[in-house]
């Protein structure tokens, strides 16, 4: 069973750190990489995606760290 995606996205002149669906932040950061790096945390914990945006609410990272529907190929 697999958890809410983590979102990290702006928040006025912060970052929020949102499970996917939330209205409330569980956590805002002064800075991005300690927003990322919690979010991370929570994703592994709970085998879901962490999803990041930049200050303009554009996505531009996706990690799963679940069950990865398309899961890398190895080249070996």
């Amino acid at each position: 069973m697999t958890g809410k995606n983590q979102w990290v996205t702006p928040h006025d002149d912060k970052w929020a750190v949102k499970g996917a669906g939330n209205l409330k932040a569980t956590k805002l950061f002064d800075n991005k990489d300690d927003a990322m790096t919690f979010a991370k945390q929570i994703a592994k914990n709970q085998h879901s995606e962490l999803i990041g945006q930049d200050k303009h609410g554009r996505i531009n990272l996706k990690n799963s760290y679940g069950n990865d529907p398309y899961p890398p190929k190895d080249k070996d």
